[in-house]
């Protein structure tokens, strides 16, 4: 990062510009920024190139080949024109480490990172290649973590996938190591050759080494193209999953959409870049953007000088050069009303050990806090938000708890609880008033932020672009949580009920909505027209739903899984006959790891996510799974609440290699309101109107 020199351009097309990103062979790239206030990093070829008409229609066609992938995937260009017979590009800041910064600053990453990552690049690979191209350099340079998910940069050699080459064999601008042996050996190159890549930047992912290794370029090409990828430092688990993309054969490796389901990451896998070293790392490089743009005028106040200020950005932000041009790509974090401190951590209870006396193994330990009278009677299901969990407040409105032991934190009494409320990326908590704006608080303080007249009747789920409201006339709307406007509002052909009776689940694109009737609609979060559409599975109610990955679990009539995106059936649990003949109906599922859990005819089951096979372990003596019961996974239990004319407790089985017998506690004295969720160690337990926190063991 440097301050502007003599020759820099002052101005753009609409953007300001304010200081040097970097510089390659082919450009440099500037911080700039637009009259609304929105940053961009400016791509501009170098004036001595400006003759050369082929790497002129490269520079362009670089803009063409970003624009043509679709989804969140890829770094979005906001413009690209020709100015003064220089053209350049403007794209979105990407405020994050490259994965090569982050595994040099951090070190390798942990599987279930890794298969975190292996799922986000496969989707965007997916993208790229549904666009008819092939990116041709993906590498870990060209990979930025941002606090939503990897994306992919630099499409600066990127071609159609009937296009040939660029250069002939030995010129062809490929990355050692990085590249596949067809187009080391400068042969056609299609979309297998971007998955080879991936498996070369996952090795690098999980041990911190490159896949191929030598002295010098011609000895690592001779490798890729020879020799056999170094996977002895990659974790045993890991080397199915790439192990197959690195096959000598184009047609020998996996598909995207094949990488998708081998990866299967655990459930929160994707909240790494949330949370930890690299979250820290994003935001302190989005704290000195931030301060950089704001600037009035592009001066720095007499405390800070301006030349410090670059300085500390360099250190923070992202320089990627590569395919002999430079790319700068970054997301800005927001002002105002949407500049949003990060998540705080999460505080981690400790796990109880019978061993250790803790406590006697069958008998309930004592509450973590217990606050009687502290919910409403509309209060939805209490929502865990890092260091708070949220729930209705007695006297109206929503209130915060500590989850370390139960305080008040703050209250926001002109809310609606009954409305439901949201965690936005853990940074956020959506609610709604009674004039129906949704409103936003900081999660951990309840400073309120931003708003939106909505017309908000409920709310149904939030992703990392928009919040998705059910209106006053029964409509289904896209709030973006960038600027607080409405994207789009549709009808639905679906009867979504009243008092927020219809629930949403939000990722990958698709907005999936469990309607009050039964039925199950996906819709695509871009424009929300319907992507599919599952029909009736419930008679009596909403059917429920979990999601990992890609692999969407859902419980009605029936226990199946399928694709989020395009709603394909993956597998179907087999219904067990009921001793009377009677209907058959799947409690709410939770996915854990490798495994779904749901409960029918009083059992909880277990099914092996990846392909549906049923695996069991002892429940005999427990009471009776109540149906409507959510299942938790939390410590070594599985918990779920069990209800019969008698007594209301707590199922727990122990899921530990020990398997010890599974035992009940009694301690619901509400058995017709009730809930419980878990995290951090705690299993939150609504029981009427208290709230409270079990420990763990």
């Amino acid at each position: 990062m440097k301050p502007l020199e003599s020759g820099d351009p002052i101005r753009l097309g609409p953007y300001r510009i304010l200081a040097v990103l970097g510089e390659g062979g082919m450009g440099r790239v500037y911080v700039g920024q637009d009259g609304g206030g929105q940053a961009a990093a400016v791509k501009v070829l170098h004036p001595h190139l400006t003759h050369d008409r082929n790497l002129t229609q490269r520079f362009v066609r670089e803009a063409q080949m970003a624009r043509a992938v679709t989804g969140g995937s890829v770094a979005r260009v906001l413009d690209a024109r020709t100015e003064g017979g220089r053209p350049w590009i403007a794209t979105e800041f990407l405020t994050g480490p490259t994965l090569a910064d982050a595994v040099r600053s951090h070190g390798p990453f942990d599987e279930p990172t890794v298969r975190a990552l292996a799922a986000a690049l496969a989707h965007a690979l997916r993208d790229i290649h549904a666009a008819g191209l092939v990116h041709r350099d993906l590498k870990p340079a060209n990979i930025v973590l941002t606090a939503t998910g990897p994306r992919v940069i630099d499409f600066g050699i990127a071609r159609p996938e009937h296009g040939l080459t660029l250069t002939a064999t030995g010129q062809a601008p490929v990355t050692p190591g990085y590249s596949a042996p067809e187009q080391v050996l400068g042969q056609r190159v299609g979309a297998p050759a971007d998955v080879f890549s991936l498996g070369a930047v996952l090795v690098y992912a999980a041990s911190g080494q490159h896949a191929y290794e030598g002295s010098h370029v011609a000895a690592v090409q001779f490798e890729v193209v020879h020799g056999e990828p170094r996977l002895d430092r990659v974790p045993p688990a890991l080397q199915p999953l790439i192990g197959p993309c690195l096959a000598k054969d184009p047609a020998s490796r996996p598909l995207p959409d094949q990488i998708i389901q081998a990866s299967a990451p655990p459930r929160g896998a994707e909240r790494a870049w949330r949370k930890g070293s690299i979250a820290q790392d994003i935001a302190t490089r989005g704290h000195s953007l931030h301060r950089l743009t704001t600037l009035p005028g592009g001066v720095a106040p007499h405390s800070v000088s301006r030349r410090r200020l670059l300085t500390g950005l360099a250190v923070g932000g992202s320089v990627l050069a590569a395919g002999g041009g430079t790319a700068a790509w970054w997301i800005l974090s927001g002002r105002g009303p949407f500049d949003v401190p990060p998540a705080v951590q999460t505080p981690q209870a400790r796990v109880l050990d019978p061993q250790k006396g803790d406590f006697v193994l069958g008998k309930a330990p004592e509450p973590l806090w217990s606050v009687p009278s502290s919910l409403s009677d509309d209060s939805p299901a209490p929502l865990p938000v890092r260091d708070v969990i949220i729930g209705g407040a007695p006297n109206g409105g929503i209130a915060a708890r500590s989850v370390v032991d139960g305080t008040l934190r703050w209250s926001a009494p002109k809310t609606v609880a009954a409305n439901r409320y949201l965690s936005l990326s853990d940074q956020l908590v959506a609610a709604t008033d009674r004039n129906g704006t949704l409103v936003t608080f900081v999660a951990s303080t309840g400073e309120p932020k931003w708003t939106s007249p909505a017309d908000a009747a409920s709310l149904l789920a939030a992703d990392d672009e928009a919040v998705y409201v059910i209106t006053k006339d029964g409509r289904v709307r896209s709030i973006g949580r960038s600027d607080a406007k409405v994207r789009w509002t549709v009808d639905v052909d679906a009867d979504l009920g009243t008092k927020a009776a219809s629930r949403g689940l939000a990722a990958h694109g698709r907005l999936v909505l469990t309607a009050a009737d039964g039925s199950v609609v996906a819709l695509d979060t871009t424009d929300g027209r319907k992507a599919w559409d599952r029909g009736k599975q419930f008679d009596d109610g909403r059917a429920k739903l979990a999601l990992s990955g890609r692999s969407l679990c859902l419980t009605g009539k029936n226990l199946s899984v399928l694709d989020i995106i395009d709603g394909k059936d993956l597998w179907s649990a087999e219904n067990p006959k009921p001793p009377n003949g009677g209907a058959i109906y799947w409690g709410p599922p939770t996915i854990h790891g490798d495994h779904v859990y749901a409960s029918v005819l009083g059992f909880p089951l277990r099914y092996d996510l990846r392909n549906g096979k049923a695996t069991d372990w002892a429940y005999a003596g427990l009471l009776e799974c109540d149906p409507p019961s959510p299942l938790v996974v939390q410590g070594n239990g599985l918990w779920s609440v069990a209800v019969n004319k008698t007594q209301a407790g707590i199922n727990v089985i122990d899921l530990s290699p020990e398997n010890r017998p599974p035992w009940v506690f009694p301690v619901i004295k509400n058995p017709d309101r009730y809930w419980i969720t878990a995290d951090a160690n705690r299993v939150f337990l609504l029981d009427g109107a208290s709230l409270g926190a079990l420990p763990v063991f």
